[in-house]
């Protein structure tokens, strides 16, 4: 049966802005979810949309790790005056459903950019004395909660006196931010240098749409973050190496207290302690560059970080040498030679693979370094058989980013499929070879920068006046 449609406010979390959009387009065509947009902007910490279901939102709330709540919306307004009245218009029918005598409630305030003090929250309450309320008050367990935002914009050292929007509504779900916590690089039993941060994991998880069931590939998989974020939502998870040392856990520990790796660290500890031992396959010490894999073999999904060659080394098997020799008694103990293994052949050979090894739909979500001065569209790595559907911005520093970058599998690849790589600039060595620029360089830039900063934020400042 379909419902009346309601307005429902998602409010998020003001991380990582530039992702939201691709997770929760990810999540709604995961879910077969069609919501209508009200109002989206792009770096508020909100969006207003509609929809026939309140299950569809729990569903959404019950992946989205950007999402910090979900409600239902019953007012809004851009001043105190406008959202009673809002307030007023609402069926009153449809709030006594949650605000009856037999239903206990408690009421939230929270702000965005702006503190209050405990006695200034409960005046605010006070002000929606009008409201159809029965019920008994419950601040532990409510059978309603009720939540009553003020949003006084993006920039802390110029709060206005008054919000900018206010918005009243019952609380429908939470988002999984808890997830961040519970994967905290700082209580996991095995890290490496680089491991990823537990919200970009789980981001990268969600716009990869893994499913209970999905099989899961990291081909650089270091110390198997992205594979602890994927079994959090039923994948199972499989990793490749070239790095022996990382995947024995023999590496030089990260901890700056800890001395030596203990006896029991490794990727397969790290499932164990989430409680996810049962969706973990293995991980295989292999040279991306030479695949073992039959060609027959499919994954639901590749979730990746190739190493830049900043902080890790990009290497593959090979030698420079023409024609290597190895005597028979060495065979046994031989230890093949590694030479560099450059960006853009990387990229060439991780989407190939994708094309080859993904099923029709599957997704591949990888990081792509890049200087911010120098970027274009034209040099992201593609692929005719894979389809850039979502593309993200992490600024590192003044200088460089990287971009999560979502490719969707839209075909089967055919022989004559042309691969170029010639767009794709090698970071590595721009980056080390930033540092020869001379002093006078780096300060036009550092000048140029600043200008261009204090131009858009004069421009957000005109913005908001003209609201």
């Amino acid at each position: 049966m379909i419902g009346i449609p309601k307005k429902y406010l998602l409010w998020f979390a003001h991380e990582h802005v530039d992702f939201r959009i691709a997770e929760i387009e990810s999540i709604c065509e995961m879910y077969d979810i069609k919501v209508t947009t009200i109002l989206r902007p792009d770096e508020y910490p909100y969006w207003i949309i509609e929809s026939d279901s309140e299950d569809a939102v729990k569903k959404i709330a019950s992946r989205s790790i950007s999402l910090r709540s979900c409600i239902e919306l019953w007012g809004d307004g851009g001043s105190h005056e406008d959202l009673h009245r809002s307030l007023k218009e609402y069926p009153q029918g449809n709030m006594r459903l949650h605000l009856n005598n037999e239903k206990s409630f408690k009421v939230i305030v929270e702000t965005f950019c702006k503190h209050f003090s405990q006695d200034e929250k409960i005046k605010k309450i006070e002000s929606f004395s009008y409201l159809p309320i029965e019920g008994p008050v419950n601040l532990r367990n409510p059978d309603t909660a009720l939540m009553y935002i003020e949003y006084y914009g993006l920039d802390p050292n110029t709060i206005p006196d008054k919000p900018y929007h206010l918005f009243f509504g019952r609380l429908v779900a939470d988002g999984q931010r808890q997830l961040i916590r519970k994967l905290s690089l700082k209580t996991r039993n095995f890290i490496g240098n680089t491991s990823m941060d537990p919200q970009l994991s789980l981001i990268m998880a969600n716009q990869a749409q893994v499913k209970n069931g999905d099989l899961i590939l990291d081909p650089f998989v270091g110390s198997g973050s992205l594979l602890v974020a994927a079994s959090q939502f039923g994948g199972y998870t499989l990793g490749t190496d070239i790095d022996y040392l990382m995947l024995h856990a023999r590496t030089r520990p990260s901890r700056i207290s800890q001395k030596t790796r203990g006896k029991d660290e490794s990727i397969a500890s790290n499932m164990k302690q989430y409680g996810t031992s049962s969706y973990y396959i293995d991980v295989l010490v292999t040279d991306f560059s030479l695949p073992v894999w039959r060609s027959d073999m499919r994954v639901d999904a590749i979730i990746t970080d190739p190493p830049y060659g900043i902080r890790e080394a990009t290497e593959r098997v090979g030698t420079i040498k023409r024609q290597p020799v190895i005597d028979q008694h060495q065979v046994a103990s031989h230890i093949p030679s590694k030479i560099d293994y450059g960006l853009p052949q990387m990229f060439v050979d991780l989407l190939s693979f994708a094309a080859n090894h993904l099923c029709i739909n599957g997704r591949l979500v990888c990081w792509f370094p890049l200087f911010r001065e120098h970027y274009a569209d034209e040099q992201l790595p593609s692929h005719p058989c894979l389809q850039l559907i979502a593309n993200s911005e992490q600024i590192l520093s003044t200088y460089t980013s990287r971009r999560l970058l979502t490719y969707k599998k839209i075909r089967d690849p055919q022989d004559d499929d042309p691969i170029d790589d010639s767009n794709v600039l090698d970071f590595r060595v721009r980056y080390f070879g930033h540092g020869d620029e001379t002093r006078k360089e780096r300060r036009m830039k550092r000048a140029e920068q600043r200008a261009k900063n204090k131009e858009n934020w004069e421009k957000n400042i005109k913005s908001k006046t003209a609201r």
